[in-house]
């Protein structure tokens, strides 16, 4: 079977408003992360919000551990440009404190909020503000009486919670739900997803929870995301890295691009490099990419190293540098516009940018 019958088109879902964004639908599939400052420390939630707004986050979501923060989600909400998410877990009492602070949605975990009766109540409230409602299983919080039944935190254990849940609240008249069902397991998070797209029609919050620190969170992520959205899961996604939210953000931003779903930015294509390799091409696509890396705006950008996939990648890009033993050739739209000496390479491949962001009508920062 040929690869593009295996990937489907991306799931119908209800679109679901959080603030100014819609989550599903034909909407675009947003990134979220999540603050890890004191949420009582406003001045300082609200300047990693902005960081992480700058970085390209559409949704932010913040910790809720006590009624004070609670009550300093509304000044926090006031001075932010994105909606903002509270997160909640044991204390139902702190959804309805945030909802009434302005929370444009709030994150509960079915299986430590106190039960079904405490869900409805912050559910009806979210509906009442005109807030939506993320359904958040986990596999570390999940029922006691699931666990038992299916032995552990497996995707059907996940889905089985998530279901009885999703069917509770729609007996009761509940819209606007957002629902996740996360492991630190990528297969189990991927069958578990699968599984329950067959259910509902309810739009997916997709991510690896736990997923770790640095480069290994990152291929984590990048693995149970991108084969989610390859199925056509997924419309909102948050990269949850032990360390930076602006990170997560990039990152997030990087895999959708990678799929896809998403122009953000300049694509830097470049070859890994080999024995054929004439230049320092590691130093010349590092130094390209940091030139570019303030670019608000879709471009293809070829850095090869060698002849032999050089202009050919470097064709199909915006714009291209093919490097070999004396300099390299430029390339813009496939058309060759001639050799510049190695000293000079970086510099004329990026004024090639520069003229192809203005002439799209974009704003060159670089």
């Amino acid at each position: 079977m040929d690869t593009a019958d295996i990937i489907l088109r991306r799931r119908k879902t209800k679109p679901v408003h959080c603030g100014g964004v819609t989550i599903g639908g034909h909407s675009p599939i947003s990134v979220q992360t999540m603050t890890n400052t004191d949420t009582r420390d406003v001045q300082s939630t609200v300047r990693q919000i902005e960081e992480c707004v700058a970085a390209g986050a559409d949704i932010v979501r913040i910790a809720v551990p006590d009624k004070e923060a609670a009550t300093a989600l509304g000044y926090v909400k006031k001075s932010v440009p994105c909606p903002i998410v509270a997160d909640i877990h044991f204390d139902h009492r702190l959804a309805i404190l945030a909802l009434q602070n302005g929370a444009d949605k709030v994150r509960v975990n079915p299986g430590n909020i106190g039960g079904q009766e405490n869900l409805l109540e912050i559910a009806r409230l979210a509906k009442d503000k005109g807030a939506s409602l993320r359904v958040g299983v986990n596999g570390g919080s999940l029922e006691r009486d699931i666990l038992d039944r299916f032995g552990g935190p497996t995707p059907e254990a996940l889905v089985e919670s998530a279901r009885r849940s999703l069917d509770f609240l729609e007996t009761n008249g509940i819209d606007g739900i957002v629902v996740s069902i996360k492991s630190s397991d990528v297969q189990n998070t991927i069958k578990a997803y699968s599984l329950l797209a067959r259910h509902t029609f309810w739009p997916f919050h997709i991510g690896i929870t736990e997923s770790g620190p640095g480069l290994s969170g990152i291929i984590k992520s990048s693995a149970g995301i991108g084969s989610l959205l390859s199925l056509g899961l997924g419309d909102t996604v948050r990269v949850s890295l032990t360390g930076s939210p602006v990170e997560e953000v990039k990152v997030a931003r990087g895999i959708l691009q990678a799929m896809g779903e998403g122009r953000f930015g300049p694509d830097i294509v470049s070859c890994p490099t080999c024995g054929r390799t004439q230049v320092d091409l590691v130093k010349v696509a590092n130094e390209v990419a940091a030139k570019l890396s303030g670019i608000r705006m879709p471009l293809r950008v070829a850095v090869m190293g060698c002849p032999v996939n050089g202009p050919g990648e470097a064709r199909e890009a915006d714009v291209g540098l093919a490097c070999g033993r004396e300099g390299g050739v430029l390339f813009s739209h496939g058309k060759v516009l001639g050799t510049v000496p190695e000293s000079q390479m970086v510099d004329a491949l990026l004024a090639l940018a520069k003229e192809e962001v203005r002439r799209r009508g974009g704003h060159w920062c670089g």
